[in-house]
């Protein structure tokens, strides 16, 4: 494993390091290590092959974070998300050091969370509310270094609420033009209004004036899901309210959700819900 890091020197600097409890492993997000660090000490590190998340922020100055084979430079009001089983190395510049703040954590779903973090981004996002993600890992350390009771509950919380910042800061208004949002906009109201009937990416490339590929990656950056997905689960969605508040048949009901197959509505809604329709009709119903 390569392994090398600053140490500090001053002592406005600050790193905690955790045990988590068991407690805290099996049900909560919770921290190894967490820390910040001032100009004149500015944070640098490589590893690889750690079973933790990062998620640092950029307070001032410049730097350069590296994952596998890929450079990226960064400054004030950035922030990372990455996985440090990948090998990744985060260097201050020398001529404008940068001020860092992080947490290495791990626990509950932190896997899912960056699994869809890097879905749709590619390590690092700039959150419009930079300092709420400042505020949140300066209440973690604060925590730990008072030995606060409660401490990896509310730990727990706050990861999540950098959690939730990493993975909505793309819907901010300021990131996407609002030409193209207001088209993707329609595009979301036509699936809406027509999730019955047969949508191809064909058909709605031809009636937005917008090419497949565009398409497809914008919409899935705004809204979070592909076309498919969308379409998918409104058609599950009306297939539910069927199952629960009419007496047809799962044959019917998969025509009038659009699907031409009922055994193919059949596993999507078990795939979506984990029960069969049967199932789910006799919840809803005894």
């Amino acid at each position: 494993m390569e392994h090398h890091e600053k140490k500090f020197r001053n002592k406005l600097s600050k790193r905690i390091i955790s045990t988590p409890t068991p407690a805290a492993k099996s049900a909560f997000f919770y921290i190894q290590e967490a820390g910040s660090t001032m100009k004149e000490d500015p944070y640098s590190a490589a590893h690889c092959d750690l079973e933790l998340f990062l998620i640092g922020a950029v307070v001032s100055g410049r730097g350069e974070l590296t994952v596998e084979d890929e450079s990226i430079s960064l400054v004030k009001g950035d922030c990372f998300f990455i996985d440090c089983r990948k090998r990744y190395c985060c260097k201050s510049s020398e001529n404008e050091p940068w001020e860092m703040m992080w947490i290495y954590f791990n626990g509950s779903t932190s896997q899912q969370y960056y699994d869809f973090f890097a879905s749709n981004s590619k390590h690092t996002f700039r959150p419009l509310f930079f300092d709420k993600v400042v505020s949140d890992i300066s209440k973690i350390i604060e925590l730990h270094e008072k030995n606060e009771s409660n401490a990896e509950l509310y730990t727990s919380k706050y990861i999540v609420d950098l959690l939730t910042i990493s993975l909505t800061f793309n819907n901010n208004e300021q990131q996407y033009d609002s030409a193209l949002k207001q088209k993707l906009a329609a595009v979301n109201s036509y699936i809406e209004d027509h999730y019955t009937e047969d949508i191809s990416l064909e058909k709605l490339s031809s009636e937005f004036y917008i090419s497949k590929y565009y398409l497809t990656r914008e919409y899935k950056h705004i809204y979070g899901k592909t076309i498919f997905q969308h379409i998918i689960n409104a058609r599950i969605n009306y297939g539910k309210k069927l199952l629960r508040f009419s007496d047809k048949s799962v044959e019917e009901i998969a025509h009038l959700c659009g699907f031409n197959d009922q055994s193919y509505f059949a596993r999507q809604f078990k795939k979506s819900e984990n029960l069969t329709c049967f199932s789910y009709r006799k919840m809803w119903r005894d």
